[in-house]
């Protein structure tokens, strides 16, 4: 129940707040700065922009995105009017890029999203979008560093790096930190995270609960196999 807790962002016992620019799992923090030191030998500059996010904020995220306080993106990274949707078609809309409170890789501190902090020292503003990440994008040295840094760094994957018609957005600056994460994938249990969905004030709650296995089959489970990546 501990463990499910971590996995579910509702224990932050083992966050390290002050070690990096952001929270992450105290077990990570010395691995992200070897990383960190590695991109600075090859001349880059390795920002993390977001780490360990417990399981209130990502609601308040889901909340307002449902509500169109927060843009709402298609997959190709381009605004939504979520006023011409369903309640279901807003749900597959939503969880192309935001993840369901409860299932976010963020919740286990062992996920970061990573930028080039020397182009945003200059003053760029990170949207996290695929083209940054793409030739001619504010972030695409980083992309073609991280292309083959990760592929001989057995410690990190992607995990969003497939495209899929249904399931998560591919994210080119999303890091999973493998020793962790394969931890937290199996920590996850279906009715747990429903009694959960269940007792919490997250929109869309009723399709969700009509949805849920479905939800964790094509948004969580098939990117939990980090022998995949």
């Amino acid at each position: 129940m501990i463990l499910f807790a971590h996995a579910c962002g509702q224990d932050s016992e083992f966050i390290d707040f002050s070690g990096l620019e952001v929270p992450v799992h105290r077990e990570l923090v010395s691995a992200l700065i070897a990383l960190k030191s590695q991109a600075e030998t090859d001349g880059l500059s390795l920002g993390l922009c977001s780490g360990y996010r417990n399981f209130e904020r990502q609601r308040i995220i889901w909340n307002e995105k449902a509500s169109g306080k927060r843009p709402l993106l298609d997959a190709r990274g381009c605004k939504l009017d979520i006023g011409t949707f369903d309640e279901l078609s807003l749900l597959q809309a939503m969880l192309r890029w935001s993840a369901l409170p409860g299932l976010s890789r963020h919740h286990w501190g062992s996920e970061v999203d990573v930028v080039d902090a020397q182009v945003v020292a200059g003053g760029y503003q990170a949207q996290l979008v695929p083209e940054e990440y793409q030739e001619g994008g504010a972030f695409a040295c980083l992309a073609r560093w991280l292309d083959t840094t990760i592929n001989e760094h057995s410690l990190f994957f992607r995990p969003y790096q497939h495209t899929y018609d249904i399931g998560v957005a591919p994210e080119a600056w999303h890091l999973s930190y493998r020793p962790l994460a394969e931890k937290f994938s199996q920590a996850l249990s279906l009715p747990q995270l429903e009694e959960l969905i269940q007792s919490s004030d997250i929109a869309l709650k009723k399709i969700i609960l009509e949805n849920l296995d479905w939800i964790y089959q094509h948004y969580a489970k098939r990117y939990f196999d980090v022998s995949d990546f």
